[in-house]
């Protein structure tokens, strides 16, 4: 394992590591006390744990904070999709993996975009562990996918080719900048440097077909939503939604439903897009700390 961190001096520094996973360099930040409560934030696409480079060092005087990027995305392994399947369940087979070499048994769960489908998988697997959920952006119920996916259903019901290439235009550059640009009403406030850096690991030789095959494999997610929403009715984790509402991938009406499952649930709907840490970071980050603190309180 190796670790290159920042040089403040101090345990608040954010540190950049790479851990070797199922014969895979799996790249994480991590950031705070070893003894402060865990969370794991899980990100979505096309990005990476870069979109949480404002909020790790944040949370850390806090919180323990880790924060992984999937196989084909940030700084991980990018192996051929024809030599690893690009699958949900594979994507949660790393991070499992990741938090077990870290020696993580307790961990609330901070998830966006796919980090929903990574995260409550994992959830399922072991649901004893989950302290606590916050969710931006992330879908667990049938409610959430609309207007937005019906060329990706379309692929999901018939897989060829030009369904396949009918949504290549997803990770085009225009695409790219569109996810964080939209739904934004201060255009200003967005650091272009982040659609920059997802763009760079989009064009890399071979990304486009992983891509595809994750917008395909999407669709095993969805016959898992009443397994996930069985899992909040049955372990009732308390959950803090922080969603931008203008948000046209996972438009608003897929954060609703969460409160027909869970009866500790605080929920607030942002006024921007789809990456709503881009414009709303502080906000977000004080939530979670009242929110967990909070909840530290009642178990105390």
């Amino acid at each position: 394992m190796t670790s290159a961190g920042t040089s403040t001096g101090n345990h608040f520094a954010v540190h950049h590591k790479t851990a070797r996973v199922n014969d895979l360099d799996v790249f994480y930040r991590e950031a705070g006390p070893q003894n402060a409560p865990v969370i794991l934030l899980l990100h979505g696409f096309p990005t990476s744990s870069n979109m949480f480079r404002n909020l790790i060092p944040r949370l850390a005087e806090s919180f323990h904070v880790i924060a992984p990027d999937y196989p084909g995305f940030g700084q991980s392994s990018m192996p051929d999709h024809k030599e690893f399947a690009y699958t949900f369940e594979n994507l949660t087979n790393v991070v499992e993996k990741l938090i077990e070499q870290l020696g993580i048994n307790k961990f609330s769960l901070y998830v966006m975009d796919y980090g929903a489908p990574v995260g409550y998988r994992l959830a399922l697997r072991r649901p004893e562990q989950v302290q606590s959920l916050i969710v931006q952006n992330g879908n667990a119920y049938d409610e959430g996918l609309l207007e937005f996916w019906d060329p990706i259903k379309r692929y999901w019901a018939d897989s060829s080719p030009e369904n396949r290439a009918a949504l290549h235009f997803l990770v085009e550059p225009k695409a790219t900048r569109w996810q964080y640009e939209n739904g934004v009403s201060d255009l200003t406030l967005l650091d272009p440097t982040t659609w920059l850096v997802d763009q760079v690991g989009l064009d890399r030789s071979g990304n486009r077909d992983i891509q595809m095959d994750l917008f395909l494999d999407y669709g095993t997610n969805v016959p898992l939503y009443p397994e996930f929403q069985a899992f909040f009715r049955k372990y009732q984790p308390p959950m803090l939604i922080v969603w931008g509402k203008n948000d046209f991938i996972f438009p608003p009406e897929g954060a609703a439903p969460y409160s027909r499952d869970l009866k500790t649930i605080e929920t607030h709907l942002l006024d921007t897009g789809h990456f709503a840490l881009e414009t709303h970071g502080e906000e977000i980050a004080s939530r979670i700390e009242t929110f967990l603190g909070n909840q530290t309180s009642k178990t105390a």
